[in-house]
């Protein structure tokens, strides 16, 4: 899937499409200045310096942790706003009693009234991107237009960022359109609107995570479903591991458990003494799009770049390569600080906090020094169980599918379906404990189908049945276990 060459050619003559796009933008929001991001590493060295010269982003402790530095956004701003995220499609049907719902015509309403001169006195960035590699029929292609430099240093690590995702959507003629603005962090005006049928999303009034990273839950699992029900696929709220055995033998497993259920810890899971000749390979910890392949088997991609996982919790004992994994080149939204300027969160065992995740003096009783939805943003390759089956076009053969979740209580630890259609029932009954991911009480028990419960972008009783649909595809379907 080469694309065509456009090296000598400026980012906004790459693309008509793209390029009409952004200029309608300019005229609704009125920034000072419009950037056409590259991806390229120069480009995020500079963005980098100038966020630091703002004061926006802190450089830590360089030679205990190269490469990282800290963001902090703002209070109110912390989390996945699920009450303020609809799915507008022009049917309420077709949204679903799992989604909340708008109007496409009072949402785009709404919307251009909060976004008319947001970006006044600030810069218009062009994100062109790509989900999954570069050259996988199975990977998708988006541009988010943002004024957030933070969110740009994201999808620089999180996705297939620049110039060849802009060629690649140059030649295929579609894309997601996703239009982000921080606004005024305002809550009462914050919003995550998805047009389905359209291709497209605009959020307002957060910098944070899901709400402002468009290309992850948005765009990977919201739109993404929709076209995968469109095209015969599935695009899931999974990791995917690949297990090796004495043998040499790999089998690669999906599994899907809500956000901050250990998702991630599964994904780099290092196999124990007990268990010699074993060995474990990450290709992605949060989102897998699955495809039924020509040889009857179920195939899936990696659709991210990186790894945007909650911090909390994390040393050397409870998930070693993630811990490695993040002490160089690493973005961490939230955590606190120690004197010696390296960044703590409960959990780490190392330093004492000194400074709050509010940048406060850390006083206990202010509660916890980190806050417990704090982030690292951070490249898959730095992972040492990395595999360069991450970044194979075709994806990786599924020979499993796993759900689950967080339950203290009255769930049996683990059972196998019966079939291709029991495992869609049992996926469908996945109920699991809240959690700091998100906005609310943490600690409820509720019904998390899939773990898609904030994602799926459209009606769940559609979902099962295109679960159904794509199983009757496939001649060697994944056993389903609980």
């Amino acid at each position: 899937m080469a694309t065509a060459p456009h090296t000598l050619a400026s980012l906004s003559e790459i693309s008509k499409d793209v390029a009409d796009w952004v200029a309608s933008v300019r005229e609704l929001t009125q920034p000072d200045r419009v950037v056409w991001c590259d991806g390229s590493p120069m480009e995020y060295q500079r963005l980098r310096g100038e966020l630091i010269a703002k004061g926006e982003l802190r450089e830590l402790n360089q030679k205990t942790f190269p490469g990282c530095y800290l963001y902090r956004s703002d209070p109110t701003d912390v989390a996945r706003v699920e009450h303020l995220t609809f799915i507008c499609t022009r049917s309420k049907d077709d949204a679903g009693p799992n989604n909340n719902w708008m109007d496409p015509l009072e949402a785009k309403t709404k919307m251009r009234d909060l976004f008319r001169g947001c970006m006044r006195g600030r810069t218009l960035y062009v994100v062109p991107y790509c989900m999954g590699p570069l050259d996988s029929p199975y990977a998708r292609c988006g541009v988010e237009i943002t004024d957030s430099a933070y969110v740009v240093l994201n999808m620089a690590i999180m996705t297939r960022m620049g110039r060849a995702a802009l060629e690649r959507i140059a030649t295929e003629g579609t894309f997601v359109r996703g239009l982000h603005s921080t606004g005024d962090l305002d809550p009462s005006r914050r919003f995550i609107m998805h047009f389905p049928e359209e291709l497209s999303i605009e959020s307002i009034g957060s910098g944070y995570g899901g709400n402002a990273l468009l290309g992850k839950k948005c765009h990977a699992l919201r739109i993404a479903s929709w076209q995968a029900r469109d095209e015969g696929w599935l695009a899931e709220h999974m990791l995917i591991v690949g297990l090796q055995n004495p043998r040499g033998e790999t089998h690669y497993v999906a599994a899907a458990f809500p956000s901050a259920c250990g998702k991630t810890n599964l994904a780099m899971l290092i196999p124990p003494e007990s268990l010699p000749g074993w060995k474990v390979f990450t290709v992605g910890d949060d989102i897998a799009w699955l495809q039924p392949g020509p040889d009857g088997r179920l195939w899936a991609i990696n659709p991210e770049s990186g790894y945007f996982g909650v911090v909390p919790g994390t040393n050397a004992k409870t998930n070693r390569n993630a811990d490695e994994t993040i002490h160089r080149d690493t973005l961490f939204t939230n955590v606190a600080l120690t004197a010696d300027n390296e960044p703590w969160w409960e959990g780490r065992t190392e330093g004492t906090p000194a400074i709050d995740w509010l940048g406060r003096a850390y006083d206990p009783k202010n509660g916890p020094a980190a806050h417990p939805n704090s982030r690292f943003t951070v490249g898959a390759h730095q992972n040492p169980a990395f595999t360069q089956a991450a970044d194979d076009p075709r994806g990786v053969p599924i020979s499993a599918l796993i759900f689950g979740g967080r339950r203290r209580e009255l769930a049996p630890l683990v059972y196998e379906a019966r079939s291709w259609q029991h495992g869609v029932l049992v996926g469908a009954s996945v109920a699991s404990e809240t959690t700091a991911a998100a906005t609310g009480k943490v600690g409820v028990v509720r019904r998390d189908p899939m773990a898609m419960k904030p994602f799926a972008g459209y009606n769940f009783g559609d979902y099962w049945a295109h679960w159904l649909k794509v199983g009757a595809k496939l001649k060697h379907a994944p056993h389903v276990f609980q």
